[in-house]
């Protein structure tokens, strides 16, 4: 409909003599008394027509009401210069064979145009298991990945394992003491984990070697049962062991984008808006942290990827300057490297913060968050709201059986849904094909309301994937959940008294709004189940 509408507006607009403007904006009004759509282009071509654009907006309303295109029953102007469209029920009756016809391929979309993005995401040390605050980040980078492959990106997920380094000494050293039975030294990790591992450790294993490939299976399980899995688990020792710091540093001389100052190395990353310079090698001849990870940033784009998105914790917002300072020291645009900082999540049971601390041994996994509350749970809560604010996350509300809780009230949506079927196979009552149905019938607000959700969907989905947001399907999702519960009260189905031409019509909204619940669901992946 959006199409037809702003075809209107550019035809009227011609014919009245004015230049349309290079974008004919839609938006749904704030109130619904307003109409269904509402358009500013009026206000956007008149100082360039030299028209009043009240004026013009009238004229637009008059020149298309001459000749309305279908299911259009009025034009208003509003404001100071708002062209507001009235739309008969019969646009969003058609969306019903539109959303069944797509199927789990409704609101897909080729906007990527096949562009190759990478998105890294959660890169915890392998020296321990991924516990409950790797969880915002894991969910989101997942579903991140799931909404850009949707609207036709090419997406491949990467685990960035930070396998050298004074981290991985002590997480030796911790798992060695740990198995001769004494305590792991000054700086080691603590956690029950360590003596756990290291009762597993076969006698005369190499503590580093084998802790390393033990995190990092216990890891890819844990997160497997959440629902993320990673096209690729890239190891920083590799860089080494291939000479790719090397071979970063001698490119970035190449370029004139290093320094020696004092003996040390330096990044001339000022030149690109850091606040200073950074050290790339220290005057010891150690390298910083800094240059590992440019040299893995350079091996990314080496691999051919457009864009490059990394989900970092909210310790790493400072560190954002100088990455795209070395981006671009490399010679690639900044834009191609996104970062996005997730905010920390604070833990509640029984109004108590539950605090996380691996080294110090007070630690919540993940996979013992996950066996407390299910992963559904655990995705759609940290999908509640936007990564970049704060949240608090109350364990015991997640595992209730109750509206309160937006798992349950989401999955009951479907689970609702999908009693229909069986109900009615119970009772005998069989459900004509679709073409057979007359959806005009539908003409009830909680019936609309359904159908009004579902028509948002794709918008919402390129929306979410442009701003990498995957909280709005979240939002998108509980909004057409609450109009399913609404619709399943107030409009029954398979009660005696309904007659069988609205059973009919509403059996079939109800199969399409199921079909937009799971597509929601499923780009958060977070399961759709048949009961509940």
């Amino acid at each position: 409909m959006r199409d037809v509408l702003t075809a209107a507006l550019r035809d009227a607009l011609a014919s009245l003599g004015v230049e349309p403007p290079a974008d004919v904006h839609l938006e749904r009004p704030a109130r619904r008394e307003h109409g269904e759509f509402s358009s500013n282009v009026a206000m956007a071509s008149a100082k360039r027509a030299g028209r009043n654009p009240r004026e013009l907006a009238q004229e637009l309303a008059d020149v298309i009401m001459a000749d309305p295109p279908r299911h259009v029953v009025g034009v208003e102007v509003a404001g100071p210069g708002f062209v507001n469209f009235r739309l008969d029920p019969g646009w969003l009756h058609e969306l019903v064979g539109t959303v069944l016809d797509a199927g789990a391929d409704y609101g897909r979309a080729d906007a990527g145009d096949h562009t190759k993005v990478m998105v890294e995401y959660v890169s915890a040390n392998p020296t321990g298991p991924v516990h409950a605050g790797h969880a915002r980040g894991a969910v989101y980078g997942d579903s991140l990945a799931r909404l850009l492959r949707f609207v036709g990106h090419e997406v491949s997920d990467e685990f960035y394992v930070n396998d050298r380094g004074v981290q991985m000494q002590a997480f030796a050293e911790s798992l060695a003491a740990r198995s001769t039975g004494e305590q792991p030294p000054e700086g080691g990790y603590m956690g029950q984990y360590i003596a756990d591992w290291a009762a597993e450790m076969p006698a005369g294993a190499d503590p580093l070697e084998w802790g390393e490939a033990h995190a990092i299976a216990d890891q890819q399980r844990v997160l497997a049962l959440l629902g993320v899995e990673f096209d690729t688990w890239f190891s920083e020792r590799s860089l080494v062991d291939a000479g790719a710091i090397d071979e970063t540093l001698a490119d970035l001389r190449e370029r004139d984008m290093v320094e020696e100052r004092d003996g040390a190395v330096w990044l001339r990353s000022t030149v690109f808006g850091d606040d200073k310079d950074r050290v790339l090698v220290k005057s010891d001849g150690e390298v910083t942290y800094l240059l590992p990870d440019i040299a893995y940033h350079r091996d990314k784009f080496a691999r051919d990827f457009d864009l490059v998105i990394n989900v970092w914790g909210a310790d790493h917002h400072g560190y954002v300057p100088r990455m795209k300072a070395a981006i671009q020291a490399l010679g690639h645009d900044p834009d191609d490297l996104e970062v996005v900082i997730t905010q920390l999540v604070r833990l509640e049971r029984d109004g108590e913060e539950v605090k996380i601390s691996k080294r110090a041994g007070d630690l919540i996994t993940l996979e013992e968050l996950v066996d407390e509350v299910g992963a559904d749970a655990v995705r759609l809560t940290y999908l509640l709201q936007s990564v970049d604010s704060p949240q608090t996350v109350d364990l015991g509300l997640i595992v209730q059986q109750s509206n309160e809780n937006p798992v349950f009230y989401v999955q009951m949506a479907n689970a609702r849904i999908a009693s229909i079927a069986r109900v009615a196979e119970e009772r005998g009552i069989e459900r004509r094909p679709l073409a057979e149905v007359d959806l005009s019938l539908l003409t009830q607000e909680r019936e609309l309301e359904v159908l009004r959700q579902l028509e948002v969907l794709p918008e919402v989905v390129l929306l979410a994937a442009r701003e990498r947001a995957p909280h709005k399907v979240t939002t998108w999702v509980r909004e057409l959940a609450s109009a399913v519960h609404g619709f399943y009260h107030d409009c029954p189905i398979l009660h005696p008294d309904t007659p069988d031409d609205v059973r009919q019509a509403r059996w079939w909204l109800a199969e399409a709004a199921g079909v937009g619940l799971r597509v929601g669901l499923g780009l958060l992946g977070v399961s759709a189940p048949d009961r509940m």
